[in-house]
């Protein structure tokens, strides 16, 4: 992202620390925000889809920015060996879905290379992925061993309580209110994990403002049908 940029138009501004919530997160959070700011720090976060983890590293870039500091963010799910090796020349380097690239050798190496340039530059990075560096399923040793020595902080989900209070919100700030009813009915008879959730709301999002009407059950029915019938 180019540091002309301004910085909200850079790190959008839903995805920072005080819009996160934190359930029983409070530790990887701060874990996180002290990564943006530390000189050298390397952080390992690893959490299920829909945990969070874009979401901080984001924050984590957008909390370096307004500290003087240049980010720079990278999702590997998008982007191969090559986009990794032109990277660099930052304070701090997020690395989104490392998992991504387990298998590929060639981008393996280069996040290798990568991250002992980093090192020797004193270059702050975070990484996040699924699982933790033993587990990804990395053909080169030697990269799961150098994410191995990073910090490590885990995500865990959030309870019903709090997913409710989250998608309710999310609603809220996007001009859309889900009573009690509808919010019932999504979780009754939706994938409860965070990330489907969000992504149903995106989808309730483009239906309402289409159709110009409130969301009832009816109307959520109608959409998931919808999206049923696609599938």
């Amino acid at each position: 992202m180019s540091g002309q940029l301004p910085l909200a138009l850079r790190w959008p501004a839903h995805q920072r620390f005080a819009t996160f919530t934190a359930g029983a997160n409070g530790v990887p959070i701060e874990l996180v925000r002290d990564a943006a700011t530390s000189t050298g720090a390397s952080l390992y976060l690893s959490g299920a889809h829909g945990s969070g983890r874009t979401h901080l590293l984001i924050a984590a870039c957008a909390e370096a920015g307004e500290q003087g500091r240049r980010a720079q963010y990278l999702p590997l799910r998008r982007h191969g060996a090559g986009l990794i090796r032109g990277f660099g020349g930052s304070d701090l380097i997020a690395i989104d879905d490392v998992d991504a690239i387990a298998g590929d050798a060639a981008a393996e190496h280069a996040l290798f290379d990568l991250y002992n340039r980093c090192r020797a530059e004193a270059v702050g990075l975070l990484f996040a992925a699924g699982q933790p560096p033993a587990q990804v399923g990395f053909g080169l040793p030697d990269l799961v061993s150098r994410l191995g020595a990073s910090t490590q902080a885990v995500l865990k989900p959030l309870d019903e309580a709090a997913r409710r209070e989250l998608v309710v919100e999310r609603a809220r700030v996007r001009g859309i209110e889900l009573d009690d009813a509808v919010t019932d009915w999504l979780f009754a008879h939706g994938r409860r994990d965070l990330g489907s959730l969000l992504a149903v709301l995106d989808r309730i999002d483009r239906a309402s403002l289409a159709a110009r009407r409130r969301v009832t059950v009816p109307f959520l029915r109608g959409i998931m049908q919808a999206d049923d019938m696609a599938s």
